[in-house]
């Protein structure tokens, strides 16, 4: 296989021998490497072989820069154009869809965190906490930390420099501004009667 395996996909392909065909694509999937990787993939394309040709345009995709520099690459980049234009379509494609999938990983972090920030909003203001204490109560001393711990203590801090800050009277803190926009989100959902949320200004 080491040394025939190219050549023994193409008679296996060639004579159809389907099982030692896909015997030989996987030995020379666990073969490849970035010299021989271009002349598999062309191999692949050519014997109908799609787990060896996917296989090869990931690698390929993955180690592109070190690719490009093999014979094989220039040898595809002279004389056969056209599968050079689909793997560079391939790389292009696969990396858009990488970029689609690390912002909605983004999107999707954001709004676990705004989640998180609207619950520890309502407990706080209800329940209260270890530095902020519910609505016209003051804080309890013996309560538990809340499990969303870095977010909560984050909230109680924002809310307590809330209630000094200066600046926000004319719109000029930003920290006043982040918590300002969840209380108005908080109102948009709240499905409470105005005489029973305890979250300032949800009336």
């Amino acid at each position: 296989m080491e040394k025939f395996g190219i050549h023994l996909l193409a008679l296996f392909h060639v004579y159809q021998v389907p099982q030692l065909k896909s015997c030989c694509s996987k030995a020379l999937i666990e073969r490849l490497t970035i010299e021989n990787l271009v002349d598999v993939l062309q191999l692949a394309r050519l014997c109908n072989a799609p787990d060896l040709h996917l296989k090869c345009v990931k690698l390929v995709s993955n180690s592109f820069k070190s690719v490009e520099k093999t014979e094989g690459w220039k040898f595809l980049h002279t004389n056969d154009p056209f599968l050079e234009l689909e793997i560079l379509q391939i790389i292009d494609e696969s990396e858009s869809l990488r970029k689609r999938s690390k912002k909605r990983k983004k999107e999707q972090n954001f709004y676990l965190q705004l989640s998180e920030a609207m619950d520890c909003l309502e407990h706080i203001c209800t329940e209260g906490s270890i530095s902020v204490g519910p609505c016209n109560k003051e804080p309890t001393k013996n309560i538990y930390p809340c499990s969303k711990f870095s977010t909560c203590q984050g909230l109680q801090l924002s809310i307590q420099h809330m209630t000094h800050c200066k600046k926000r009277m004319n719109g000029g803190c930003v920290r006043c501004k982040r918590l300002w926009h969840l209380f108005k989100l908080h109102y948009s959902i709240c499905e409470l009667p105005d005489s029973t949320c305890k979250v300032p200004f949800c009336k």
